[in-house]
């Protein structure tokens, strides 16, 4: 399966409820492919990955400091991954 695919998926998903969108930084090497927003203003940054894939070490330098920054940032390479932050999204948001 391809990253594609899963990004896809993704989109897919968090279009059900609220936003996925591309984030495009030129010349900002290691950002995550995607910033969701959810239903109460909710945003977390997706990396997708096919699951064959590995997160590059300019990748995990940049998730490591958007996390210390207190971002929420995910990686998935799987529809089960994205399945998965769905769910852990939802109960976070069902209280709004």
């Amino acid at each position: 399966m391809k990253e594609k695919i899963i990004e896809r998926y993704l989109k897919k998903r968090v279009e059900e409820t609220g936003l996925c969108l591309k984030w495009n930084s030129p010349g900002t090497a290691g950002v995550p492919d995607r910033i969701c927003i959810f239903p109460g203003g909710r945003v977390v940054f997706v990396e997708t990955k096919a699951p064959t894939g590995t997160v590059k070490k300019i990748q995990k330098e940049v998730i490591r400091r958007m996390r210390n920054l207190g971002a929420v940032v995910y990686v998935a390479s799987t529809k089960e991954d994205v399945d998965q932050i769905i769910e852990t999204e939802a109960e976070i948001y069902a209280d709004f």
